[in-house]
Protein backbone atom coordinates (compact mmCIF):
# COMPACT_ATOMS: atom_id res chain seq x y z
CA UNK A 1 0.00 0.00 0.00
CA UNK A 2 1.41 3.48 -0.97
CA UNK A 3 1.98 5.94 1.93
CA UNK A 4 1.16 9.26 1.81
CA UNK A 5 1.54 12.46 4.10
CA UNK A 6 -1.54 13.42 5.98
CA UNK A 7 -3.49 16.48 4.20
CA UNK A 8 -2.17 18.89 6.95
CA UNK A 9 1.21 17.76 7.87
CA UNK A 10 3.69 18.60 5.49
CA UNK A 11 5.15 21.64 6.72
CA UNK A 12 5.32 19.57 10.43
CA UNK A 13 7.36 16.92 8.35
CA UNK A 14 9.60 19.35 6.78
CA UNK A 15 12.48 18.25 5.15
CA UNK A 16 11.50 14.52 4.42
CA UNK A 17 10.65 13.02 1.48
CA UNK A 18 7.08 11.86 0.71
CA UNK A 19 7.09 7.86 -0.47
CA UNK A 20 4.48 6.91 -2.53
CA UNK A 21 5.96 3.90 -3.30
CA UNK A 22 8.28 2.36 -0.39
CA UNK A 23 8.35 -1.49 -1.29
CA UNK A 24 9.65 0.24 -4.81
CA UNK A 25 12.71 1.71 -3.35
CA UNK A 26 15.92 0.01 -3.81
CA UNK A 27 17.75 -1.16 -0.76
CA UNK A 28 20.56 1.25 -1.42
CA UNK A 29 18.08 4.07 -1.64
CA UNK A 30 16.21 2.53 1.26
CA UNK A 31 18.69 2.73 4.24
CA UNK A 32 19.52 6.15 3.52
CA UNK A 33 16.19 7.29 3.86
CA UNK A 34 15.82 5.04 6.72
CA UNK A 35 18.28 7.26 8.69
CA UNK A 36 16.49 10.28 7.94
CA UNK A 37 13.26 9.04 8.69
CA UNK A 38 14.36 7.54 12.06
CA UNK A 39 16.38 11.17 13.07
CA UNK A 40 12.96 12.61 12.17
CA UNK A 41 10.79 10.35 13.76
CA UNK A 42 12.74 11.22 17.25
CA UNK A 43 11.77 14.16 17.32
CA UNK A 44 8.32 13.52 16.78
CA UNK A 45 5.09 12.86 19.80
CA UNK A 46 4.59 9.40 20.17
CA UNK A 47 0.83 9.00 18.68
CA UNK A 48 1.08 12.13 16.47
CA UNK A 49 -0.27 11.75 12.48
CA UNK A 50 3.74 12.88 11.86
CA UNK A 51 4.81 10.23 14.10
CA UNK A 52 1.99 7.61 12.67
CA UNK A 53 3.08 8.65 9.16
CA UNK A 54 7.24 8.52 9.59
CA UNK A 55 6.56 5.08 11.30
CA UNK A 56 4.39 3.25 9.18
CA UNK A 57 7.01 4.77 6.23
CA UNK A 58 9.81 3.02 7.85
CA UNK A 59 7.67 -0.36 8.31
CA UNK A 60 6.93 -0.10 4.30
CA UNK A 61 10.92 0.93 3.92
CA UNK A 62 12.19 -2.14 5.61
CA UNK A 63 9.87 -4.77 4.59
CA UNK A 64 12.74 -6.40 2.38
CA UNK A 65 14.44 -7.61 5.61
CA UNK A 66 11.47 -9.20 6.69
CA UNK A 67 10.84 -11.09 3.32
CA UNK A 68 14.89 -12.04 3.33
CA UNK A 69 14.65 -13.54 6.78
CA UNK A 70 11.35 -15.10 5.96
CA UNK A 71 13.07 -17.08 2.90
CA UNK A 72 15.12 -19.06 5.43
CA UNK A 73 12.13 -20.95 5.91
CA UNK A 74 11.30 -21.33 2.70
CA UNK A 75 11.01 -24.95 3.61
CA UNK A 76 7.87 -24.23 5.38
CA UNK A 77 6.05 -22.76 2.35
CA UNK A 78 2.68 -23.34 3.61
CA UNK A 79 3.24 -21.06 6.31
CA UNK A 80 5.00 -18.28 4.60
CA UNK A 81 1.99 -16.06 4.98
CA UNK A 82 2.62 -16.30 8.57
CA UNK A 83 6.08 -16.48 8.76
CA UNK A 84 6.25 -12.87 7.28
CA UNK A 85 3.05 -11.56 9.50
CA UNK A 86 5.25 -12.75 12.53
CA UNK A 87 8.95 -11.34 11.17
CA UNK A 88 6.73 -8.31 10.29
CA UNK A 89 5.89 -7.60 14.35
CA UNK A 90 9.46 -8.45 14.74
CA UNK A 91 10.22 -5.63 11.94
CA UNK A 92 7.87 -3.36 14.22
CA UNK A 93 9.63 -3.99 17.70
CA UNK A 94 13.03 -3.30 15.79
CA UNK A 95 12.04 0.06 14.80
CA UNK A 96 10.18 1.30 17.97
CA UNK A 97 13.50 -0.19 19.88
CA UNK A 98 16.24 1.39 17.40
CA UNK A 99 18.31 4.14 18.73
CA UNK A 100 20.55 5.82 16.05
CA UNK A 101 23.16 6.61 18.99
CA UNK A 102 23.87 3.43 19.12
CA UNK A 103 26.05 3.46 15.88
CA UNK A 104 24.82 0.26 14.46
CA UNK A 105 22.89 -0.34 11.07
CA UNK A 106 19.21 -0.95 11.53
CA UNK A 107 19.60 -4.27 9.28
CA UNK A 108 21.88 -5.42 11.56
CA UNK A 109 19.75 -4.19 14.60
CA UNK A 110 16.66 -5.42 13.36
CA UNK A 111 17.71 -9.09 11.68
CA UNK A 112 17.70 -10.80 14.69
CA UNK A 113 14.30 -9.45 16.09
CA UNK A 114 12.61 -10.31 12.62
CA UNK A 115 14.57 -13.65 13.22
CA UNK A 116 13.86 -14.30 16.91
CA UNK A 117 10.49 -13.44 16.57
CA UNK A 118 10.00 -16.34 13.67
CA UNK A 119 11.55 -18.86 15.54
CA UNK A 120 9.94 -18.14 18.92
CA UNK A 121 6.24 -18.68 16.30
CA UNK A 122 7.26 -21.78 15.39
CA UNK A 123 8.40 -22.96 19.31
CA UNK A 124 4.94 -21.79 20.47
CA UNK A 125 2.81 -23.82 17.51
CA UNK A 126 4.58 -26.44 16.17
CA UNK A 127 4.35 -28.86 19.40
CA UNK A 128 1.72 -31.17 19.12
CA UNK A 129 1.45 -31.00 23.10
CA UNK A 130 2.16 -28.29 25.42
CA UNK A 131 5.62 -28.21 26.70
CA UNK A 132 7.83 -25.59 29.12
CA UNK A 133 9.73 -23.18 26.89
CA UNK A 134 12.91 -24.83 29.09
CA UNK A 135 12.42 -27.95 27.74
CA UNK A 136 11.72 -26.87 23.75
CA UNK A 137 15.23 -24.97 23.55
CA UNK A 138 17.02 -27.87 25.30
CA UNK A 139 14.81 -30.08 22.57
CA UNK A 140 17.36 -27.76 20.14
CA UNK A 141 20.43 -28.07 21.54
CA UNK A 142 19.90 -32.15 22.27
CA UNK A 143 19.41 -32.22 18.43
CA UNK A 144 22.57 -30.82 18.18
CA UNK A 145 24.38 -32.17 20.56
CA UNK A 146 23.52 -36.03 19.23
CA UNK A 147 24.23 -34.81 15.79
CA UNK A 148 27.92 -33.84 17.11
CA UNK A 149 28.68 -37.06 19.26
CA UNK A 150 27.25 -39.54 16.16
CA UNK A 151 29.99 -38.00 13.96
CA UNK A 152 32.34 -39.07 16.93
CA UNK A 153 31.30 -41.77 17.95
CA UNK A 154 29.52 -43.09 15.00
CA UNK A 155 26.51 -44.34 17.14
CA UNK A 156 23.73 -42.69 19.21
CA UNK A 157 25.47 -41.06 22.31
CA UNK A 158 23.76 -42.34 25.90
CA UNK A 159 21.81 -39.71 28.12
CA UNK A 160 25.11 -39.38 30.13
CA UNK A 161 27.43 -38.40 27.00
CA UNK A 162 24.83 -36.04 26.37
CA UNK A 163 24.87 -34.87 29.71
CA UNK A 164 28.56 -34.53 29.62
CA UNK A 165 28.61 -33.29 26.47
CA UNK A 166 26.22 -29.76 27.39
CA UNK A 167 27.47 -29.81 30.87
CA UNK A 168 24.09 -30.77 32.20
CA UNK A 169 22.55 -33.18 35.01
CA UNK A 170 21.65 -36.57 33.61
CA UNK A 171 18.21 -36.73 34.85
CA UNK A 172 18.14 -33.08 33.27
CA UNK A 173 19.06 -34.58 29.57
CA UNK A 174 16.44 -37.35 29.97
CA UNK A 175 13.46 -35.11 31.09
CA UNK A 176 14.12 -32.92 27.46
CA UNK A 177 14.64 -36.54 25.93
CA UNK A 178 10.96 -37.41 27.25
CA UNK A 179 9.77 -34.53 26.50
CA UNK A 180 10.99 -34.38 22.35
CA UNK A 181 7.77 -36.88 21.96
CA UNK A 182 5.92 -34.23 22.45
CA UNK A 183 7.31 -32.42 19.40
CA UNK A 184 4.91 -34.20 16.73
CA UNK A 185 2.45 -36.93 17.34
CA UNK A 186 1.15 -39.50 15.08
CA UNK A 187 -2.98 -40.46 14.17
CA UNK A 188 -4.50 -42.85 15.84
CA UNK A 189 -5.45 -43.88 12.60
CA UNK A 190 -2.35 -45.28 10.98
CA UNK A 191 -1.92 -48.80 10.44
CA UNK A 192 0.22 -51.14 12.25
CA UNK A 193 1.52 -52.58 9.35
CA UNK A 194 3.48 -50.69 6.87
CA UNK A 195 1.55 -51.10 3.56
CA UNK A 196 -0.76 -48.93 3.98
CA UNK A 197 -3.80 -50.98 3.82
CA UNK A 198 -6.85 -49.61 4.76
CA UNK A 199 -7.94 -52.62 6.31
CA UNK A 200 -5.51 -53.18 8.60
CA UNK A 201 -5.53 -52.87 11.98
CA UNK A 202 -4.92 -49.57 13.05
CA UNK A 203 -2.73 -47.87 16.48
CA UNK A 204 -6.52 -46.86 18.16
CA UNK A 205 -7.79 -50.29 17.61
CA UNK A 206 -4.67 -51.68 20.16
CA UNK A 207 -5.78 -48.93 22.60
CA UNK A 208 -7.82 -49.76 25.86
CA UNK A 209 -10.79 -48.18 27.50
CA UNK A 210 -10.26 -45.48 30.11
CA UNK A 211 -9.74 -47.37 33.32
CA UNK A 212 -12.41 -45.62 35.88
CA UNK A 213 -10.49 -47.71 38.63
CA UNK A 214 -7.85 -45.97 37.98
CA UNK A 215 -9.88 -42.74 38.52
CA UNK A 216 -10.96 -44.10 41.96
CA UNK A 217 -7.15 -45.44 43.31
CA UNK A 218 -6.12 -41.76 42.26
CA UNK A 219 -8.57 -39.81 44.15
CA UNK A 220 -8.44 -41.80 47.35
CA UNK A 221 -4.53 -41.08 47.18
CA UNK A 222 -5.42 -37.31 47.09
CA UNK A 223 -8.04 -37.87 49.81
CA UNK A 224 -6.40 -39.44 52.44
CA UNK A 225 -4.10 -36.12 53.31
CA UNK A 226 -7.31 -34.26 53.41
CA UNK A 227 -9.02 -36.52 55.53
CA UNK A 228 -6.05 -36.77 58.07
CA UNK A 229 -6.57 -33.19 58.21
CA UNK A 230 -10.07 -33.53 59.59
CA UNK A 231 -10.49 -33.77 63.78
CA UNK A 232 -11.76 -37.11 65.27
CA UNK A 233 -15.36 -36.20 64.97
CA UNK A 234 -15.42 -35.62 61.43
CA UNK A 235 -13.57 -38.78 60.84
CA UNK A 236 -16.29 -40.69 63.09
CA UNK A 237 -18.81 -39.62 61.09
CA UNK A 238 -17.06 -40.38 57.74
CA UNK A 239 -16.12 -43.67 58.54
CA UNK A 240 -19.51 -45.05 59.74
CA UNK A 241 -21.38 -43.25 56.73
CA UNK A 242 -19.12 -44.50 53.87
CA UNK A 243 -17.05 -47.51 55.23
CA UNK A 244 -20.10 -48.90 58.01
CA UNK A 245 -23.09 -47.56 55.31
CA UNK A 246 -24.61 -46.27 58.66
CA UNK A 247 -27.64 -44.26 58.11
CA UNK A 248 -28.23 -40.52 58.86
CA UNK A 249 -30.85 -41.60 61.42
CA UNK A 250 -28.20 -44.43 63.13
CA UNK A 251 -25.58 -42.07 63.22
CA UNK A 252 -27.71 -39.29 64.91
CA UNK A 253 -28.87 -41.57 67.10
CA UNK A 254 -25.11 -42.95 68.09
CA UNK A 255 -23.83 -39.20 67.77
CA UNK A 256 -26.72 -37.72 70.45
CA UNK A 257 -27.89 -35.89 67.23
CA UNK A 258 -31.11 -35.36 64.88
CA UNK A 259 -30.62 -36.57 61.67
CA UNK A 260 -30.52 -33.01 59.92
CA UNK A 261 -27.87 -31.82 62.07
CA UNK A 262 -25.95 -34.94 60.59
CA UNK A 263 -26.86 -33.95 57.03
CA UNK A 264 -25.66 -30.86 57.80
CA UNK A 265 -22.42 -32.11 58.85
CA UNK A 266 -21.68 -34.52 56.07
CA UNK A 267 -22.28 -31.42 53.81
CA UNK A 268 -19.76 -29.91 55.67
CA UNK A 269 -17.04 -32.00 55.53
CA UNK A 270 -17.80 -33.09 51.88
CA UNK A 271 -17.30 -29.57 50.64
CA UNK A 272 -14.41 -28.77 52.10
CA UNK A 273 -13.13 -32.29 51.10
CA UNK A 274 -14.05 -31.54 47.68
CA UNK A 275 -12.63 -28.02 47.57
CA UNK A 276 -9.29 -29.69 48.91
CA UNK A 277 -9.32 -31.97 45.85
CA UNK A 278 -9.93 -29.09 43.67
CA UNK A 279 -7.11 -27.20 45.15
CA UNK A 280 -4.81 -30.52 44.27
CA UNK A 281 -5.82 -30.81 40.53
Amino acid sequence: MATTIPTGTEAEITGLPEVSDPAGVAPRDAKELSRRFFDRLAELEEGSEEYQYVRNTLIELNLSLVRYAAGRFRNRSDQMEDIVQVGTIGLIKAIDRFDLSREVEFATFAMPCVVGEIKRFFRDTSWSVHVPRRLQELRIDLARATDELYQRLDRSPTAAELAAHLGLDEDEVIEGLVAANGYSAGSLDLPLDDGGDSGSATIGDRLGAPDRGLDLVENVQALKPLIERCDERDRLILRMRYVDEMTQAQIGAELGVSQMHVSRLLTRITNRLREGLLAVE
